[in-house]
């Protein structure tokens, strides 16, 4: 089975390339050295197996098809209808990797949610798309590490920044990056009125220990302050928490989760590599594509989905006009056909 520009035997020879690279001697002595290169394996492996099997699904319909052909029984289209969605479910999945395509899409994710004006009804909004994420990547098979949590006063939350380990967790995460609506009879409005609340998402690519991002100690200003959360926990009661502030972009970022300040520094500053690493990629972006028609559809700060669930139930992607009623499922992370169409559209656009 041959198609697209897929070089199966390419692939596997690079494959046998780099198995030497590794195995040999001395390849383990700067093992710093061999990150992108095993990166490259992994990246390479999934794309063989993945193929392989798309083939080996292939080859099991044309069979059933052609016993069913000479034999048509109820039990023949049943396994000939398990073995076409089969095949339909591995060709999706490859259509995703073909759009996955960018040269940071296999990164890890940093994902930030941030409340708009509006209160306890804004931070309980921001919390239930924080559920939202940490179910979808669930599903996808992906770790969550919350980097820095701060709860909202009565409910919700105030601030998230999670970090989503697994390949392409970036590649499809980018596609939550901005302004997210919810229309809702408010729990914590006692006249029952019906209440419009926003929350931003932001989504970094991980700059990962393969690409230098440089963040000289003159750039810098770190701040040590308490941890501020639940109270009676160890964490609030030594001053632990760290904020860095990026002097040259004026970008900030915190975290307090960890008890120690020095794993906090760590994390702190992973987040804001990871936000440089995404300055320098927009900056390249903007340079290649001034013109681009759906830059602002992206940016940060504009609506690109609306969660409805008074007086109708419906959630709509304005940027794809992708709907679904089932706001439920939605909310318990299936948003995976919302990440398919928009990089369908994002694929088109370019």
């Amino acid at each position: 089975m041959s198609g697209g520009g897929f070089d199966l035997r390419g692939h596997k020879e690079r494959l046998n390339e780099i198995e030497k690279q590794i195995s040999a001697p001395g390849a383990w002595d700067k093992p710093d050295l061999l990150t992108p290169v095993l990166q490259e394996k992994t990246q390479l492996s999934g794309q063989v197996e993945e193929w392989e099997a798309l083939e080996a699904s292939r080859n099991n319909v044309l069979e059933w098809l052609e016993m069913a052909a000479e034999e048509e029984t109820a039990e023949m289209l049943q396994a000939l209808n398990e073995a076409l969605d089969e095949m339909s479910s591995r060709l999706d999945a490859a259509q995703m990797r073909t759009l996955l395509s960018g040269p940071e899409d296999i990164s890890e994710a940093i994902l930030e949610i941030h409340p708009g004006a509006g209160g306890t009804e804004s931070q309980d909004w921001a919390e239930m798309l924080l559920r939202m994420y940490r179910r979808f990547a669930e599903q996808s098979g992906f770790k969550v590490e919350v980097l820095d949590l701060l709860p909202g006063d009565e409910a919700g939350i105030k601030s998230v920044t999670l970090h989503i380990h697994g390949p392409y967790a970036y590649g499809q995460l980018k596609a939550e990056k901005g302004t997210h609506r919810l229309i809702r009879i408010s729990p914590f409005d006692s006249s029952g009125r019906r209440h419009t609340s926003f929350a931003s998402v932001d989504v970094y690519p991980d700059a990962g220990q393969d690409i230098e991002i440089t963040v000289r100690d003159e750039d810098i200003r770190v701040d040590i302050f308490r941890s501020s959360g639940p109270g009676g926990q160890s964490v609030n009661t030594t001053d632990s928490a760290v904020r860095i502030t990026h002097l040259p972009t004026g970008l900030v970022a915190q975290c307090q989760n960890e008890k120690s300040q020095h794993k906090n520094k760590e994390a702190a500053l992973k987040v804001l590599k990871a936000r440089l690493y995404e300055l320098e990629l927009q900056k390249i972006a903007d340079e290649r594509q001034a013109e681009y028609a759906a830059k602002g559809a992206i940016a940060f700060g504009s609506q690109i989905r609306t969660y409805t669930l008074q007086p109708y139930r419906l959630v709509k992607d304005h940027r794809t006009d992708t709907e679904t009623s089932n706001v439920d499922a939605v909310l318990d992370g299936c948003i995976a056909p919302f990440i398919h169409n928009y990089l369908l559209h994002l694929h088109a656009r370019k």
